[in-house]
């Protein structure tokens, strides 16, 4: 099966949970009816930052530009109502970059109450950071004390479930790997400034699921532990496992073993690689998406079980 229609399917098949997870996903649903409200300016400029490692400036140099960068936001308010007994109030804001003609989008969910200061960047599937199991997935995570930032990847062009998988190819081919990763780098910027000039949080977080999962070890390559303290990279896609030997900090690498795209002796080379106190969690017979796309109450436990292990990683690296 190839990699899109594998994630069609996992997709498609998302609607039939009935627990854990899935607990989550008609409460997100306010934070995007609520994302309508008119953005304000805030009077931030995004500056490179001396001690993170990005990308050469040739590649985002618009987004350092201080008279023509600006970011916006619309602020949301979400009310918790998912049954755990660690979340608590969650406010939401829709976030922009300008660059150029064009605005970059990402999300950012925060803990109100008992807010730990750590902040993590999501990198999504191909299904963007509009999709709602990725949305309720990253929900939950500022649930349980943390801020956490959800970038548009694709510029508003995500895969969608209604074209033709003879298009996938073509599609992620238009998505320039240096504009993507320029996108990313800009992001981090912005959370660096966020979370760690103030000294609230020691490093960043960083997870991604699928095509994100693959680009983690992409960002932490780059960075050489200078923002990011680790990763967490669920059934990554497209990894280019040549960056392994440049990756400094511990990655958690989350997978199942009937995974046709994601392949475990793949996933263990790269963690030999890397070294550094990484970590492979392999769950028997469990495919691909099954940590934030369960179709089953089988595959709903082991989600909880990988949430779980993820929460506590981050807990011991970050916290």
């Amino acid at each position: 099966m190839s990699e899109v229609a594998l994630a069609l399917a996992l997709a498609l098949g998302s609607s039939k949970v009935k627990m854990g997870l899935a607990t989550a996903r008609a409460t997100v649903s306010i934070c995007g009816a609520a994302a309508a409200a008119s953005p304000s300016s805030i009077a931030k400029p995004l500056h490179p930052r001396s001690h993170c490692h990005f990308l050469p400036t040739s590649l985002f140099s618009s987004f350092q530009d201080t008279a023509g960068s600006k970011v916006s936001c619309s602020l949301l308010n979400v009310e918790s109502v998912i049954d755990d007994d660690a979340c608590e109030l969650v406010s939401g804001e829709e976030l922009s970059l300008e660059d150029g003609d064009d605005n970059v989008h990402a999300y950012l969910f925060k803990a109100v109450k008992n807010n730990n200061g750590i902040g993590l960047l999501l990198l999504s599937d191909v299904y963007g950071f509009e999709d709602s199991s990725t949305r309720d997935f990253a929900y939950r995570v500022a649930c349980n004390g943390f801020n956490i930032l959800l970038p548009d990847l694709f510029r508003g062009n995500p895969w969608t479930k209604d074209q033709p998988n003879t298009q996938f190819e073509q599609w992620i081919t238009g998505h320039n790997p240096e504009r993507i990763a320029k996108d990313i780098t800009a992001w981090t910027e912005w959370l660096a400034d966020e979370f760690m000039t103030e000294g609230v949080s020691r490093k960043l977080g960083i997870i991604g699921f699928c095509f994100g999962g693959g680009k983690v070890l992409e960002v932490l390559a780059q960075d050489q532990d200078a923002c990011f303290g680790t990763g967490i990279s669920f059934y990554g896609t497209r990894i280019d496992s040549l960056v392994a030997s440049d990756v400094k900090v511990p990655v958690l690498f989350i997978l199942g073993d009937n995974d046709p795209i994601c392949a475990v002796s793949e996933i263990k080379n790269i963690q030999t690689t890397i070294d550094s106190g990484s970590k492979v969690v392999i769950f028997p017979g469990r495919g691909h998406g099954f940590a934030h796309r369960p179709e089953s109450v089988e595959e709903d436990k082991d989600a909880e079980q990988a949430y779980v292990i993820m929460r506590d990683w981050i807990h011991e690296h970050l916290v």
